[in-house]
């Protein structure tokens, strides 16, 4: 032991502790995020139950839900005890969120009260459908042409099967044109008639028919076919009254102005005389058939000519673009570019009011009645008949075989 007094030893100084940081522990408050959490939960609650009356109250206006009933809460439940009931989850424990999706085709469809059903939620049957379509269309539009059998007759009309739910009822006075004397012989049972819808079917499903009207419609058909070609027919005049007289032509009623005919003065003489007309008028809308006799003269000289055929007439009138030739009881237009190959200063320089022309015809309206002439095709050298009119005139009969080669070639090559 060391002696009193004497100093003690050095002894090493015990290790003062190492300087540690503070940790940095995030102060969280619990309490208010508790209350946070239970916010937001209570207002997505109110919104849901928001959306859920919504969507109550949309169904009750459509008539697709009924109001609910009033739920009668116990007094002594605990909070909360209505929405564990509405909300119960107990039966959903242990599945996934595809089981609770499920496929579209598994999904439970909700029933729809009072919606209208769609063709697709029936078995529906196409062919079936336009069957029963065709079964009951109506039969018979007017102005149709359709045929059928004789299945009736009374005294009145007549009744025609034409394949639809009715026959088709014939009035006696649409039997043909005319008087029909023996109705019954005319229409026997068993009879093939082609008729013409008039009216379309009544609430019975019945239509009117008619020959007659089937008859007029060819007859103006065949009228119309006759003026288009120009022709001339021969009528019998079975009428008169102060504007002219009336005849019978296809069934149709016809009338000749007095301004028409040959012998005017004396119209009512006519009667029962046969005439031969052509055509001023053919109208089966305003059923207007208007003819002439003297109009036929002209048409039958027409009957008479062709293209490349030699004519000669008079001079009638010099107009500033041609000549008018008189080729008796018709006129026909030498036209001033026609006349000569030459080069012409004045009409008057060749022919001259009441000269006579020998022409080639070129032209052939009898629709319109125009006659296109042609003097020129007549010379040798252009511009000859300027020079020797006479004689090109004197020759023309020669001269309109070289003539008439040109026109067909001209024709050929136009083609």
């Amino acid at each position: 032991m060391p002696a009193a007094g004497s100093p003690q030893p050095n002894r090493p100084k015990a290790p003062k502790p190492a300087a540690t940081k503070p940790l940095q522990v995030m102060q969280i408050n619990r309490r208010e995020e508790q209350e946070k959490l239970a916010r937001e939960a209570a207002e997505a609650r109110a919104a849901a139950e928001a959306a859920a009356e919504k969507a109550r109250i949309l169904e009750e206006r459509a008539g697709l839900a009924t109001p609910p009933r009033p739920v009668q809460q116990d007094s002594t439940a605990s909070p909360g005890t209505d929405d564990d009931a509405l909300f119960d989850m107990g039966g959903m424990e242990g599945m996934t969120m595809a089981d609770l999706m499920g496929a579209p085709d598994q999904q439970p469809k909700k029933e729809q009260r009072n919606q209208p059903r769609s063709v697709d939620d029936f078995d529906f049957d196409e062919e079936a459908f336009l069957a029963a379509l065709d079964e009951n269309a109506p039969v018979g539009t007017t102005g149709e042409v359709i045929k059928g059998t004789v299945i009736g007759i009374e005294s009145d009309g007549v009744y025609v099967d034409i394949g639809g739910k009715a026959p088709g009822y014939m009035p006696k006075s649409e039997a043909g044109l005319g008087v029909v004397t023996n109705f019954r012989e005319r229409f026997p049972k068993g009879l093939e008639v082609e008729v013409l819808v008039t009216r379309e079917q009544n609430a019975d499903g019945m239509v009117t028919i008619s020959c007659r009207a089937l008859e007029l419609r060819k007859s103006w058909d065949r009228v119309k076919e006759l003026e288009k070609q120009g022709k001339v027919v021969q009528v019998i005049v079975n009428g008169f009254n102060r504007g002219g007289v009336t005849c019978d032509l296809e069934g149709l009623r016809g009338f000749i102005p007095r301004s028409q005919l040959q012998n005017g003065e004396n119209h009512q003489e006519l009667v029962g005389k046969t005439l031969g007309v052509a055509f001023i008028e053919v109208n089966s809308e305003t059923r207007k058939l208007v003819l002439s006799e003297k109009r036929a003269a002209v048409a039958e000289r027409f009957q008479d000519l062709e293209v490349g055929q030699l004519v000669e007439g008079q001079v009638a009138a010099v107009k500033p673009y041609g000549l008018f030739i008189d080729l008796g009881g018709i006129s026909g237009l030498l036209h001033q570019s026609a006349i000569t190959n030459g080069s012409l200063r004045s009409i008057r320089e060749v022919f001259d009011q009441g000269d006579r022309v020998s022409a080639l015809i070129t032209e052939l309206d009898p629709g319109r009645g125009r006659i296109g002439l042609n003097t020129a095709l007549l010379e040798g050298p252009p511009g000859e008949l300027l020079i020797e009119k006479d004689k090109v005139m004197a020759e023309a009969a020669d001269r309109a075989s070289r003539a008439q080669n040109t026109l067909k070639q001209q024709e050929q090559s136009a083609g």
